[in-house]
């Protein structure tokens, strides 16, 4: 049996992670409060509904942070994992809450352009200043996260919901100004029901995603089969069985094999082979695979109970 570990990230990238994400958490809780407070004041559709969408932001962005902070302690004898599912569970939690507060909001929009339910903004100044006050946020927040945007999913994650924060917050804007210009409060109803519209495809692809990895599905862009028939071509392989794939978080794909070698294979032959299959599993494919299972059989072995194998 041989185990190959990924590198942890320095603790100096894992330190500066946590700041830069627990800066934009910090930021985006408090625009969330303050758009609560003015959605109840000035009764704009558009404002709660980009409240949801900050909602679900502070949600990932907690899950990332969290991430980022866990990410620097070591895995211990009761938590091998350490706590990485955490993200998964808050992504599909977060997925839920922004798929609610998208149908809402659609029905809502409709109800209100109906006249079924006449609801009009109260004060489109304080609209506007909100509207301004989350893009401000928005903004800062992108400036914070930008430098290290591309050092690992976790953070990409995080840039990005903050990016498409920045969108709902400028259909606030917009949906302010054509108020004073206009002074139809049908528009309102109008923007919050293009933010849900924003809303609802990012709450199936988090959904999606997180079920994914919580089935323990296959990594998305690798195949099995070839994987497969790759190491089977490593020499002196002669079969693989019980060959499985997941995700433990976002980075982190695993992979597990059953590696039937040459009956004869030395000791010294089998590291080689333990090196090429590792080598495989990291180089070959479009999912880079650093962390490997597997568990060389000589030819001829059979386990008395094959349910052990899964054991």
């Amino acid at each position: 049996m041989a185990h190959d570990h990924a590198q942890a990230s320095t603790a100096s990238d894992a330190s500066g992670h946590y700041k830069r994400l627990m800066t934009t958490l910090v930021l985006t809780a408090s625009i969330l409060v303050a758009e609560v407070v003015g959605a109840a004041l000035t009764g704009s559709l558009a404002l709660l509904v980009d409240a949801g969408h900050m909602t679900t932001d502070v949600a990932v962005l907690a899950a990332s942070t969290v991430t980022a902070l866990l990410m620097r302690r070591k895995p211990d004898k009761s938590k091998t994992w350490g706590w990485a599912r955490l993200e998964v569970i808050t992504a599909a939690g977060g997925g839920l809450v922004l798929m609610f507060v998208g149908l809402y909001a659609l029905i809502e929009a409709i109800l209100r352009l109906t006249g079924v339910q006449a609801e009009s903004v109260h004060d489109v100044r304080l609209l506007l200043f909100f509207g301004v006050l989350g893009l401000a946020s928005n903004v800062g927040s992108i400036f914070v996260l930008r430098a290290q945007s591309n050092d690992n999913m976790n953070m990409r994650a995080a840039f990005l919901e903050v990016c498409n924060d920045a969108l709902g917050s400028v259909a606030v804007i917009v949906s302010a100004i054509v108020l004073m210009c206009t002074g139809w409060d049908g528009f309102d109803a109008v923007a919050g029901a293009v933010i849900a519209l924003m809303m609802i495809p990012r709450a199936y692809k988090l959904l999606h995603r997180a079920m994914r990895v919580l089935l323990e599905e296959t990594p998305e862009g690798l195949d099995l089969d070839a994987v497969r028939n790759h190491l089977s071509n490593v020499p002196h392989v002669v079969a693989v069985h019980d060959l499985h794939a997941s995700v433990v978080s976002t980075g982190m794909p695993i992979l597990t094999a059953h590696v039937i070698v040459d009956r004869d294979l030395t000791m010294e032959q089998a590291g080689v082979v333990l090196k090429q299959l590792q080598d495989c599993t990291r180089k070959h494919f479009p999912v880079s695979i650093a962390h490997t299972t597997f568990q060389l059989e000589p030819e001829g072995y059979t386990n008395v109970d094959v349910g052990q194998i899964h054991a």
